[in-house]
């Protein structure tokens, strides 16, 4: 594979933001008309991020609970829109994009769906994701019959070519999702995904729920896929050793913002953002099996007044005065490899 860097981009975010407004209702309203300090809160999820994905290639976002990760898959498949900034994408087989900018809005309308196909999602509990009155062959044929992939009369056909792609009995096609294991509902979530032919799959933590020898076959299932069918993957995770084993590119994303990414060898054992450092850490290897892990120290700050300049300054132990007054730009450091940290622009 080459470079990930040198590759045709397939989506570009654009400091993309994403903020949750809780408004105030008419008690708060009213409590503050009284003078009372009632204020409307704002989750700053995600800030400011620029993220761009090739086409074929894999991409590990990581971080902690609650730092935006599932937020921003969610905003790249279209089902959150940003509050701010751009995302734009590339579809497969569109040819060139017309410089006219007169073309009809008709027209326009027509490719959204499209675009709309081409990124799918495949989330964490599969029991919950999928419609439990709805038999398997609904759940994977619905979306491709309801958008003109396949006929009618062909559709049975397809469910069971689909099921069959992903490891599942298609005799199986008329149970429901209770019917299943979580390794087979995961299967079933996969085909739904794959049944309206995307070029690219956002997985937000879907193995997680996983055993760990059900997570090995969906990994590598996955991974035929990609070869099978040309697919790019944005694979969201906590588990740093499924990312280091499946991922092209890492990106490490801390209370809203990206703080490093890089190719995955090139992060692994060159990592240079501390909380970078500080996670790859406490990755269990036999190397380190006498050691004594150590947690990062403090907690992640809230999203509801995320600190000013860096995030992470109040949990980095070189934290400078610059680190709390100025937010760091992803700078480069080297090829593919980007970090916000003012403690690596001075070294």
């Amino acid at each position: 594979m080459n470079a990930p860097y040198l590759m045709t981009p397939l989506i570009e975010a654009d400091q993309v933001s994403r903020r949750f407004v809780r408004r105030l209702n008419y008690a708060e309203r009213l409590a503050r008309v009284l003078g009372a300090r009632v204020e409307a809160q704002t989750v700053h999820a995600v800030d400011c991020v620029d993220l761009t994905i090739h086409r074929g290639e894999v991409v590990g976002l990581v971080g902690e609970s609650g730092c935006g990760k599932s937020t921003l898959g969610r905003m790249l498949a279209g089902i959150v829109p940003p509050s701010s900034g751009s995302i734009v994408t590339t579809e497969k087989n569109a040819g060139p994009r017309s410089p006219d900018s007169t073309r009809s809005e008709a027209h326009a309308a027509r490719r959204l769906p499209r675009h709309r196909l081409a990124t799918q999602m495949i989330f964490q509990d599969p029991l919950s994701s999928l419609n439990p009155r709805k038999r398997v062959r609904d759940i994977i044929g619905e979306a491709p019959l309801a958008h003109g992939i396949v006929e009618r009369k062909q559709l049975d056909a397809y469910v069971v070519d689909v099921m069959e792609r992903v490891g599942l009995n298609p005799d199986f096609r008329d149970r429901f999702p209770h019917q299943f294991s979580g390794g087979q509902r995961q299967r079933v979530g996969i085909g739904r995904a794959l049944a309206v032919k995307p070029d690219f799959l956002i997985c937000d933590e879907s193995i997680a729920a996983l055993d760990v020898s059900i997570q090995a076959q969906i990994i590598n299932l996955f991974i035929d896929l990609r070869n099978d069918l040309g697919l790019t993957y944005l694979f969201i995770s906590h588990d740093l050793g499924v990312v280091e084993h499946i991922s092209d590119r890492v990106a490490i994303m801390y209370l809203g913002r990206i703080v490093e990414i890089a190719p995955t060898v090139e992060l692994f054992a060159n990592p240079q953002h501390p909380y970078t450092i500080a996670l790859l850490a406490q990755v269990p290897r036999l190397s380190n099996r006498k050691r004594q892990f150590e947690s990062i120290r403090g907690e992640i700050p809230s999203p509801l007044s995320p600190p000013e300049g860096c995030h992470f300054h109040p949990r980095c132990p070189s934290a400078t005065q610059r680190c709390r007054t100025e937010k760091p730009l992803l700078r480069a450091t080297g090829a593919g490899h980007q970090v916000a940290c003012h403690l690596v622009e001075v070294r």
